[in-house]
């Protein structure tokens, strides 16, 4: 069945790119809560119960439902080499703290940041670089003045080039790619053609970029290595399988502000109700894909991207605890999990020291202890509450440059909502519209210029969709 959104005067062309045959996707109840918009289904010339699937061949996984060490692989005596990209950020940060604990373990050669100066320049007096890039240009100048009593300098290449540099410097082994969005792409493209293994903190990089940059990690041989904590979940589970031996992902989802709350209620939702999540405090941006799900939505794309699992055959689970990051299931109907306290440091630590597992001290990394715990308990999520399930998985299913459009949408869409453009509700239709539009231009085999072209347009064009009052679609 296709999905066909309507207001009180103006009719939105049919959505032909999702599939309602997997799940009771029902948009209907929950936009009726808010009075004005209808969602109505109907036979679509005899599509009925189909899967839209992507024309084109899909990209070879990056991890095709197991994970081996090749023979003759390096396992680093000394300090490993590596660059971080995004070194002032969250992933960035904790991916350095891991570099100051362990000194005989990791060292720094190259770093890049956007604009925070100041923690750039402490950072490359504590790690010593030999390369540092700035992508604000403006700011080389304050750059140099804060470096001008180091005694070894560093070289600094300013702008969009300094970051690629960095992301291809010829030292290191590996790229920590920790810039948010699609303007961690080219960086992580750059250090995919130098032949270096990715760090993987860049949801863009498979999202948006999963049909181009997988078939070039494999020309060039090079491992992509989730710090996602639900996707290294993962990655540790299947270390060894044999091939053939995944059945089934299933991703764990907090279920965010308002996994407690009733339906009804979400037509009267806040943005400080959004942001309220009931386990840890986060950015403002993900705090509400929590609450929406979106983020559990995105992750299943990027498991797909990954591990090569049919959509059919990743589920999501909400479970309140947020202990087990993630599980597989085999052939033999066994389950493996990752357990562990919420910490993003220790799948960023994988991903840095694969196939190696590091000692960490009791006292910076508390250990897991079950009987404190006490219980784990899990449901499935509400399909009324969480549409952007069903979003994703059409998406997915659409392949292609779909997954990035939804992706850029969402974005724009949670930006709006924080600065009360729009209502929480409005998200979800935001999103479906800007897809909808784009399944006339669908590229299945994108370039890379074609997955930049096509976030940019569905920022632009979820921007234009504002809701009044009234609840009333204008499309500029």
């Amino acid at each position: 069945m296709a999905l066909n959104l309507f207001s009180p005067t103006t009719e939105i062309k049919a959505i032909s790119f999702l599939d309602s045959s997997k799940s009771n996707y029902n948009l209907n109840h929950l936009l009726k809560l808010q009075g004005g918009i209808s969602l109505k289904r109907k036979d679509n010339g005899g599509t009925v119960g189909k899967k839209v699937q992507c024309s084109a061949q899909p990209p070879p996984p990056a991890w095709p439902g197991t994970a081996l060490v090749e023979p003759g692989r390096k396992s680093w005596d000394g300090p490993k080499p590596l660059s971080v990209v995004g070194s002032t950020g969250s992933i960035g940060t904790q991916t350095l703290d891991i570099v100051a604990e362990n000194p005989d373990k990791f060292r720094v050669v190259a770093l890049a940041a956007g604009s925070n100066v100041t923690l750039l320049a402490d950072q490359v007096k504590t790690f010593k670089p030999q390369l540092v890039a700035v992508r604000n240009e403006s700011l080389v100048d304050e750059l140099k003045e804060a470096l001008a009593d180091v005694e070894d300098k560093p070289e600094i290449i300013p702008g969009e080039e300094g970051v690629v540099e960095v992301a291809r410097h010829p030292d290191a082994v590996s790229v920590v790619t920790g810039i948010v969005g699609c303007a961690g792409l080219k960086p992580t493209v750059a250090a995919i053609e130098a032949g270096k293994d990715i760090c993987l903190a860049n949801k863009e990089t498979l999202i948006a970029g999963g049909p181009f940059v997988l078939p070039l990690a494999h020309k060039h041989q090079v491992k992509i290595l989730p710090a996602d904590s639900e996707h290294s979940a993962i990655f540790q589970c299947i270390q060894g399988l044999p091939e053939g031996a995944l059945r089934r992902i299933i991703l764990t989802a907090s279920g965010g502000a308002f996994r407690d709350w009733p339906v009804e209620k979400l037509k009267d939702v806040k943005v400080a109700d959004a942001l309220k999540h009931p386990n840890w405090n986060m950015g403002k941006k993900i705090t509400v894909d929590s609450a929406t799900l979106f983020n559990k939505g995105l992750e299943v794309i990027e498991a797909h991207y990954l591990y090569g699992a049919d959509y059919d055959n990743i589920e999501i689970v909400i479970h309140p605890q947020s202990i087990i990051h993630s599980m597989v299931e085999t052939q033999d109907s066994s389950i493996l999990a990752q357990l562990g306290w919420p910490d993003m440091r220790l799948p960023i630590l994988y991903t840095m020291s694969w196939p190696d597992r590091i000692y960490c001290s009791e006292i910076t990394w508390p250990r897991l202890d079950l009987c404190k715990l006490g219980s784990l308990t899990f449901k499935a999520p509400d399909n009324v509450k969480y549409p952007s399930m069903e979003l994703a998985y059409a998406a997915g299913r659409a392949g292609g440059t779909m997954t990035g459009v939804l992706s850029a949408a969402n974005e724009k869409a949670v930006e709006m909502f924080i600065n009360e453009q729009i209502g929480y509700l409005d998200i979800f239709k935001v999103v479906e519209v800007t897809c909808n539009k784009h399944q006339a231009e669908l590229v299945s085999a994108p370039s890379l210029e074609e997955i930049v072209h096509y976030d940019l347009w569905a920022r632009d064009y979820a921007a234009t969709l504002q809701f009044s009052a009234g609840l009333r679609p204008a499309l500029v």
